[in-house]
């Protein structure tokens, strides 16, 4: 039997119903095999990051337990994306249905050509930060520090809550 790991997603959209499909992958996640959803953060809204012009984004966060390895994990967050209707190749930016972001797997610190843990940039992104510090103030995001120290350094401009 495999032993339970922790792992956090971060989650976004801002297309066709955006508060309603952030809600719809906080189910989806219920559903992934020898996984349990533990924790679900707030809602809040952003603006978005880079030149598109585009909608504000509503994003959430997700703190789970699962048996899976990281890039099953990763592979099954990518079937869930693609189940709400998200295509495989979107613009860098770009808008988008749903994003299922693995942010932290446990204490593994990772780069490859697949999978970069913890999810570069949590430490510069509040979107990703304040929902998180909803959830696991004190968890401490592999090389930077803990979630509520980072969350306080960045501030919230360009976010609210929902």
């Amino acid at each position: 039997m495999s032993v339970w790991q922790s792992a956090y997603i971060g989650i976004g959209s801002n297309l066709e119903d955006p508060r309603g499909q952030v809600l719809k992958a906080f189910a989806a996640l219920a559903s992934l095999p020898r996984t349990r959803a533990v924790a679900l953060s707030p809602l809040f809204g952003s603006k978005p990051l880079g030149p598109i012009a585009q909608p504000d984004f509503v994003n959430a966060a997700a703190g789970v337990l699962t048996q899976l390895p990281p890039a099953e994990l990763l592979a099954a967050l990518r079937a869930l994306e693609e189940a709400q209707g998200r295509p495989r190749t979107y613009e860098k930016w770009g808008p988008r249905i749903i994003d299922l972001d693995l942010l932290i797997y446990g204490r593994e610190r990772r780069a490859d050509s697949e999978l970069t843990l913890p999810h570069p940039g949590i430490e510069k992104r509040n979107f990703v930060l304040y929902p998180l510090a909803a959830i696991a103030p004190d968890l401490d995001v592999p090389g930077s520090g803990k979630v509520a120290g980072l969350k306080e350094r960045i501030g919230s401009t360009g976010l609210w809550p929902l």
